[in-house]
């Protein structure tokens, strides 16, 4: 890529003295650095006050003014030259072999002008127009990618632009910008200055340095903002400002201090990007190694200038394994801290190093660490070679494959001892690279495969490869004989000699014989194959053949030789056929002349084909023969016809003549079929439908000619004419017969009639109905008569009667030839709609008008949905479920009278009457008694029928309270306990029991209700006395409460003590401590100590009263003992104190021995006392639980495991 910036301070002089092409301007030439040669991509600088002037694609001169950057690209890959102005001179700045060419002011003396500086015409290179910029305008690159490795890179969006003051208040030759040139600015000019003289070193210093990197961290965007600010320090130095206008600068200061900033910021952060230490190497193999290494600190070079450290960075891994100053590849890129470097070769010398990156800045590298992989066992060696071989020997000879660090000690060969079942076994084993494997068979094949063996172990086996051993000579074999024979090829095959092993490799050699040529046998196969293809020969002649086999011990004599001949060609097409005579319009006579080369032998047949149409594909043979003449008959008129003729012999059959294209003339139509109808025939038209005749003549219908005629009369008169394949004949009579008769015309005239069609009309429907005459019978029944109407030339066949209570919504209820019909089961006091219709075959006429009748009234309908009534309607009232039933019903229809009142049947001999209600409670029955019951509603006509039976049944009395009695008493809860339990209940019953407890408010709440026949009360207090009372229930309803029974709950026991604490006094004395209960309920509270000695089976009481601790002496050496401690309460009751032991501690056991010193022991024996202390009878038990359920589980899980799955 080639970056040119030209560069001014003040305006240049003008250029109209000179010419822009001038041959005396100088030219600078800028080297190719990071192209391919053959397409360069140049950026043009073009500052603020500066134009260039280039020539576009179409020869157009076009001038962009600054600031801009112009993209060029050079498309024969030369390189462009710089022209200079006068009054300038160039310098150039090369950073990472990317040269930059500053183009500054020669003096800082000038004459400004008005005219801006040009550019002069790059010649020979294209301007990217799609990239121009366009005026005034700050344009945007992207960065163009090469062949180079300066993806990394980029090119910054445009240059700062320069700061221009007024120049109409000083001297074109003050100096006086220099004078105010602040310290940065003085620095940032002599760090440019001395980086300037450290490029222009010369190339023996250059070539001794490493090769620049295209991810070095001195980018474009780097070294153009170095050139931007060593613009503006030369800029101070030859500028044109006085030191009162240096305020007047337009936002060049700002722009310039946040360019260093930034550039500042890249340096430090490269600076961090450079700090890494070495890589650590570990976990060397033979052919991996694993490589750590540490992100990049500040604290590594003191670097402190970044803001913002990253937190992540991407790392490069180069390797290299020709020294450390050798070539370095990558084989890892990513944000890992350490990698394992696989594909490593054994016993070989490697050096790793890795890069920092971060933004597409990289660091330089950290320092290479050297290693040595490890030694491993060999590869695997190439198959052996066949070095000699016999009929009884085989000569074997390899080579050493790479040892990988250790040498090769032995070497191993394997062999199938000829079985070729895949199985080998060892053949030799020895440091010798040559085997000789003797006592073999003769024409027998080998498989062998070879491995290395060194200190690491064995290689891998070889290729397998097959050699075979010599044999005799094959046989003379048998003559070829003829597969198939084509024109210019016969294919042949052969057997293989007599008394040859199958599996011996015998090749053959095919000789053949051309008279034509007179060179004798020549050889034209040699191979494995037991057929083969000649080619190449000529048609119809004939060829002697004979075959040679060998083998590796020698050939065979030649076979006998066989003669074959090749088949003849196909001959050619022959000439186009051509019309014999007039065409007429179903025959026409053709001829043709013979092929111009019949292919070798004479043409034993012709075939003629003939395809339908000027476009048709199907052909059809129509005649085959020798004689060169055929009459096509049979033909259609005007159609047309396509001939073509080939030839057949016995070298196959020809390609197709030429095609001939035969019109025949057009002729009337044929008759056309007779008309039918469409449908039945209506009573005032008909509609008729035609076909096209079968034979249209050879042209196209243009029209059809319809004629009809009554049938008793001969006049037929035209109705329809047109093109139209169907018509509506109107005006006729109903009942009438008619025919027709129909042809058809095309362009040669009117065809033959058709034969006749007689059509007879429809009749047509019956006039209208007279309205119905209705009479009512009954309540239920009336009878509907009607008479008959005109049918309008057809007999009436069937009325149609249809009866419904709207009128606009009426059903046939009647279909038949009767004039009269009687309607049954119709509602009472009901109101019916009825009309009939007449029908013939002609169809149906209209109804009649409508006629409303009304039935009279008659006794209610039955009552419906007889059923229990609901329970709300009973909870207010006084209803005993043994004694009572309670019904409820619907109301039916009253049938044109009012309901006065209900008759109730349940069985007994006088029915129940109750008043207009819909529900009744039947009292004073028997319990446990089933009944029938059913209901009849009554009005002033009569009573209706009953309804359906309802079967209900009273249920028995409720049973009697059971006796309450408490089974267990404790201080905290009462077991109840009451009844014989469910073995004397009555199968029947289902009983609840409904178990109630007196409150302190003296009222009873509920504590049970259910069919057991207990129930535990807890959260009582205790020394206190409870009332209870219990109900029993069952379907006939809840009986009486039974008497209150009192049950007084005991004296709670004192709680159990923590483990007592022992506290060692002396050789023979301890003191044992407790905690202290405090008094329960006023009753106080003494303890009992028990101690057991040594192998003692019983506790013994040693101590017995109310204080927390207690001192016991006496103890023996050497000896165990154990302590337990519980709470007594004292109760005080009417009959004096009583004593309620509670639950014991947990055992403690003290161990008394002679101990020095003694305070340590006092200690040492409490903590071993506290770490022996025995599991208390809860702990065993929790114990006891978790093992058992890690067991249950173990045996779900085998179960699982082997048995389902």
């Amino acid at each position: 890529m080639y970056f040119f910036s030209a560069m001014a301070e003040h305006t240049p002089p003008p250029l109209d003295s000179s010419p822009l092409l001038g041959t005396d301007m100088p030219l600078l030439p800028v080297p190719l650095v990071g192209g391919d040669g053959t397409q360069q991509v140049i950026l043009v600088q073009v500052n603020p006050g500066e134009a260039l002037t280039i020539r576009r694609e179409d020869g157009q001169i076009q001038c962009i003014a600054g600031p801009a950057q112009v993209p060029m690209m050079s498309p024969n890959g030369s390189v462009p030259p710089i022209f200079v102005p006068p009054g300038y001179f160039q310098q150039v700045i090369e950073d990472n072999g990317v040269r930059r060419v500053l183009v500054i002011p020669q003096a800082p003396e000038f004459h400004p002008s008005n005219h801006p500086s040009v550019h002069p015409t790059l010649p020979g290179f294209i301007p990217l127009p799609s990239m121009l910029p366009a005026p005034h305008q700050r344009p945007v690159y992207s960065p163009v990618t090469g062949a180079t490795d300066l993806a990394s890179q980029y090119i910054p969006q445009y240059h700062v632009p320069y700061t221009y003051g007024d120049q109409e208040s000083h001297s074109p030759h003050a100096r006086s910008g220099f004078a105010h040139r602040d310290e940065r600015t003085s620095k940032t000019y002599e760090r440019l200055q001395k980086k300037l003289k450290d490029r222009q070193v010369g190339p023996k210093d250059k070539m001794n340095s490493p090769p620049p990197s295209p991810h070095k961290s001195t980018s474009l965007s780097d070294m153009q903002n170095e050139l931007e600010k060593s613009q503006n320090s030369v800029g101070l130095t030859t500028g044109q400002v006085k030191p009162k206008q240096v305020g007047k600068v337009k936002g060049s200061p700002r722009i310039d201090a946040e360019t260093q900033e930034k550039n500042e910021e890249t340096k430090a952060l490269q600076a961090l990007l450079s700090s890494v230490n070495k890589p650590v190497v570990s976990d060397i193999q033979a052919r991996s190694v694993l490589l750590t290494w540490s992100p990049p600190s500040s604290e590594i070079n003191g670097n402190s200038d970044i803001s913002k450290p990253p937190k992540s960075y991407c790392y490069e891994v180069l390797l290299s394994s020709s020294g450390k100053d050798g070539r370095f590849k990558t084989v890892y890129s990513g944000e890992e801290t350490s990698v394992t470097v696989n594909d490593l070769r054994p016993a070989t010398d490697y050096h790793l190093k890795f890069v920092a990156e971060y933004n597409s800045l990289q660091g330089t590298p950290s320092e290479a660490v050297s290693f040595t992989t490890a030694s491993c066992e060999p590869d695997s060696p190439f198959p052996p070679k066949l070095l000699n071989r016999t009929k009884n020997t085989i000569t074997l000879q390899w080579k050493p494959p790479c040892d990988n660090g250790s040498k090769i000690h032995s070497y191993l060969l394997e062999w199938d001892e000829g079985k070729g079942n895949g199985e080998f076994c060892q053949c030799f084993c020895g440091s010798q690279k040559q085997y000789k494997v003797t006592k073999l068979a003769p024409a027998t094949e080998y498989t062998f495969r070879l491995a290395a063996k060194n200190d690491m172990g064995l290689s891998g086996f070889s290729e397998e490869v097959l050699y075979c051993t010599s044999g005799s000579a094959p046989s003379t074999p048998a003559s070829p004989e003829l597969i198939k024979a084509g024109v210019t090829w016969l294919s042949l095959q052969w057997s293989k000699p007599s008394g040859t092993p199958s599996d011996e490799g015998v090749s053959y050699v095919l000789e053949m014989e051309d008279e034509i040529s007179g060179y004798g046998f020549k050889p034209k196969y040699d191979g494995d194959d037991l057929t083969s293809t000649v080619k190449n020969l000529r048609r119809s002649t004939k060829y002697k053949f004979r075959v040679i086999a060998y083998n590796s011990e020698g050939k065979s004599n030649p076979s006998d030789a066989v003669e074959f001949s090749t088949s003849p060609d196909k001959p050619g097409p022959p000439c186009k056929p051509v019309v014999k005579g007039k065409v007429h319009a179903q025959n026409f006579k053709i001829t043709w002349d013979p092929p111009k080369d019949n292919g070798g032998t004479a043409v034993s047949k012709y075939v003629v084909e003939m395809a339908y149409g000027s476009n048709g594909n199907k052909w059809d043979m129509v005649y085959s023969g020798i004689v060169r003449e055929h009459t096509c008959d049979h033909l259609q008129p005007g159609c047309s016809y396509r001939i073509r003729v080939y030839c057949i012999s016995d070298g196959g059959q020809s390609p197709a003549s030429d095609v001939l294209l035969v019109q025949t003339p057009f002729v009337p139509p044929g008759p056309c079929l007779p008309p039918r109808t469409v449908g039945k025939a209506r009573a005032r038209d008909v509609q008729l439908r035609w076909a096209y005749p079968q034979v249209d003549g050879g042209s196209d219908i243009t029209c059809f000619s319809l004629e009809m005629s009554p049938a008793e009369l001969d006049e037929p008169r035209e109705v329809h004419f047109g093109s139209e394949l169907d018509c509506t004949i109107s005006g006729l009579l109903p009942g009438k017969t008619y025919w027709f008769i129909l042809r058809a015309a095309n362009k040669a005239g009117y065809g033959p009639y058709s034969e006749k069609c007689e059509i007879t009309t429809a009749p047509g429907p019956p006039d209208q109905c007279k309205p119905p005459i209705v009479v009512c019978r009954s309540a239920t029944c009336t009878i509907a008569n009607w008479e008959m109407p005109y049918g309008n030339g057809a007999e009436v066949t069937e009325y149609r009667l249809e009866w419904g209570r709207v009128e606009g919504c009426m059903q046939i209820c009647y279909c038949g030839p009767g004039f009269s019909y009687e309607v049954k089961g119709l509602l009472p006091a009901t109101t019916y709609f009825c009309r009939v219709q007449a029908v013939n075959i002609a169809g149906a006429g209209p109804f009649s008008d409508a006629v409303m009748c009304t039935t009279p009234a008659s006794v209610p309908a039955a009552v419906s949905c007889l059923r229990p009534a609901d329970k709300d309607k009973l909870d207010s009232l006084d209803y005993c479920p043994s004694t009572c039933l309670a019904i409820q019903w619907d109301k039916p229809d009253h049938h044109g009278s009012e309901i006065i009142g209900y008759s109730i049947d349940y069985g007994d001999k006088q029915l129940i009457t109750v008043e207009r209600i819909k529900w009744y409670i039947i009292r004073n029955l028997q319990p446990d008694t089933t009944f029938r019951i059913r209901v009849q509603a009554l009005n002033s006509i009569g009573a209706g029928p009953f309804s359906h039976t309802l079967k209900m049944k009273t249920k028995p009395l409720p049973p009697d309270p059971p006796r309450l009695e408490c089974t267990v008493f404790s201080h905290q809860t009462l077991k109840l306990k009451w009844g014989e339990g469910a073995a004397k209940t009555v199968a029947s019953d289902t009983i609840q029991y409904h178990l109630q407890m007196e409150h302190t408010n003296g009222r009873f709440v509920p504590l049970y209700r259910g069919p057991s026949h207990t129930y535990k009360v807890q959260r009582l207090s205790e020394s206190t006395s409870y009332r209870f009372r219990i109900q029993a229930c069952n379907e006939a309803g809840e009986g009486p409460f039974s008497d209150v029974y009192i049950f007084t709950t005991l004296r709670s026991p004192p709680t159990p003590l923590k483990v007592p604490v022992i506290k060692r006094l002396d050789d023979h004395a301890c003191e044992i401590t407790w905690e202290s209960l405090q008094p329960m309920k006023g009753d106080p509270i003494i303890y009992s100590v028990q101690a057991m000695t040594g192998k003692d089976l019983e506790f013994k009481q040693v101590y017995k009263g109310p204080s927390s601790s207690f001192r016991m002496s006496g103890l023996q050496l050497n000896c165990e003992h154990r302590f337990r401690v519980c709470a007594i309460r004292l109760c005080q009751d009417s009959g004096g104190p009583q004593e309620l032991i509670g639950p014991y501690s947990a055992t403690v056991t003290f161990f008394s021995q002679r101990t020095e010193p003694p305070a340590s022991i006092n200690k040492e024996t409490a903590e071993a006392t506290r770490s022996q202390r025995t599991l208390s009878d809860e702990q065993c038990a929790a114990v006891i639980l978790v093992l058992f359920a890690v067991f249950s589980i173990l045996i779900a899980f085998i179960i699982q495991y082997f048995v389902i799955k």
